[in-house]
């Protein structure tokens, strides 16, 4: 889907999101990142249960900015790993919108998990 198109999508119409690409928009969530800082706080947020690899982050990244989810934020230098140039991502209003839609469906359907007794406190 070209950007001019995200805007006619509504956020449903890119649900569900697949694991990966919902883990992205949420590391972006806060801020601006490049993608090592991406797959790093994916890893710890998750302590250590999703590890994106390069391949399965640059091309949900490609994807996403083709759908207009996530934008380029420029190149700049890394302070964190000496002069070496990072190109970072951040999300777009409407990948925030997408993300709040993907995080209530996750919602709902933790609900009805709790609803069914699969998860929650262990009957009596």
């Amino acid at each position: 889907m070209a950007r001019h198109e995200a805007a006619a999508a509504t956020p449903e119409s890119h649900l569900p999101l697949a694991p990966a690409t919902f883990q992205i928009l949420l590391a972006l969530v806060d801020g601006e990142r490049h993608g090592y800082a991406i797959m790093k706080e994916v890893a710890e947020r998750t302590e250590g249960t999703v590890r994106l690899g390069p391949g399965t982050l640059y091309g949900a990244l490609k994807r996403l900015l083709e759908s207009g989810l996530v934008e380029e934020g420029g190149e700049r230098a890394d302070p964190e790993l000496g002069d070496e140039r990072r190109r970072y991502y951040r999300l777009t209003r409407f990948g925030l919108r997408v993300a709040r839609a993907e995080a209530r469906r996750l919602e709902a359907m933790v609900r009805a998990a709790r609803s069914k007794k699969l998860i929650g406190p262990e009957p009596a």
